[in-house]
């Protein structure tokens, strides 16, 4: 039995993804790389939309490092009390203010190393922000991703950046731009954790996971039918 689905199997897996969503795009409320950040920062075991409804406010008062910085823990804390972790991330939240203004002028920099120094970023946060804000091909592995990846057999890995280096090596180019938000949200409303939707799922005749719930194979190989045409989909531009 296979333990990993071929290239073949991914291109499919990923245009039957985008013919679903042909221009996915994170859920999180941002309106420059600065509120990017901290949105993402501030999303680490929290929802999206939890975040997005305290980061509304926030960053109607503070949405450059400077503004956070003057805002001051004490008032960034009042803003995001309704998330996780609330206290800590304040103080990251406060603190890469600081950084980016001493060190990069107030700007979020291109750059990898100079993001994942920032308090409270590390690679997950700065692959979202190297993807969304500076166009590049990279894929941010989280808990929805993780869990995708593995049980669909298109990257499996013990580690995230196992996860993330299977996938940059599976994923066609054409597909790269999309795939992180491809899979998080494949993972958020169908793939869930506990009871994934494997009958409302497009792609469940690709994947390997062998506890599939109200999966029947007639079925599925007749919408796997039906779909002949999206294997060849192409992705939107972005």
């Amino acid at each position: 039995m296979k333990k990993r689905l071929t290239r073949a199997d991914a291109a499919q897996l990923y245009a039957r993804l985008a013919e679903a969503r042909p221009d996915p795009k994170t859920e999180l409320d941002w309106v420059n790389p600065f509120t990017l950040v901290v949105a993402v920062a501030l999303s680490a075991q929290a929802t999206d939309k939890g975040v997005n409804r305290a980061t509304g406010p926030l960053f109607q008062v503070a949405d450059t490092p400077e503004k956070m910085l003057a805002l001051g823990e004490d008032g960034v804390a009042d803003h995001i009390k309704t998330i996780g972790l609330w206290r800590n991330k304040a103080k990251n939240v406060v603190a890469l203010s600081r950084q980016l203004i001493e060190r990069h002028g107030g700007v979020v920099p291109h750059d990898r190393a100079a993001l994942e120094a920032l308090p409270g970023v590390g690679r997950k946060t700065a692959n979202v922000v190297l993807a969304e804000a500076f166009g590049e091909a990279t894929i941010a592995v989280d808990t929805h991703v993780f869990r995708v990846a593995n049980r669909t057999g298109l990257a499996a890995g013990k580690t995230p950046d196992a996860v993330e280096k299977g996938l940059m090596k599976v994923t066609p180019p054409e597909f790269l731009h999309g795939a992180h938000h491809w899979l998080i949200l494949h993972g958020r409303y169908t793939c869930l954790a506990r009871t994934p939707k494997c009958f409302a799922c497009p792609v469940v005749d690709l994947c390997l996971y062998r506890q599939k719930t109200g999966f029947q194979p007639s079925a599925a190989r007749k919408a796997a039918t039906s779909k002949g045409a999206a294997s060849g989909a192409k992705p939107k531009k972005r």
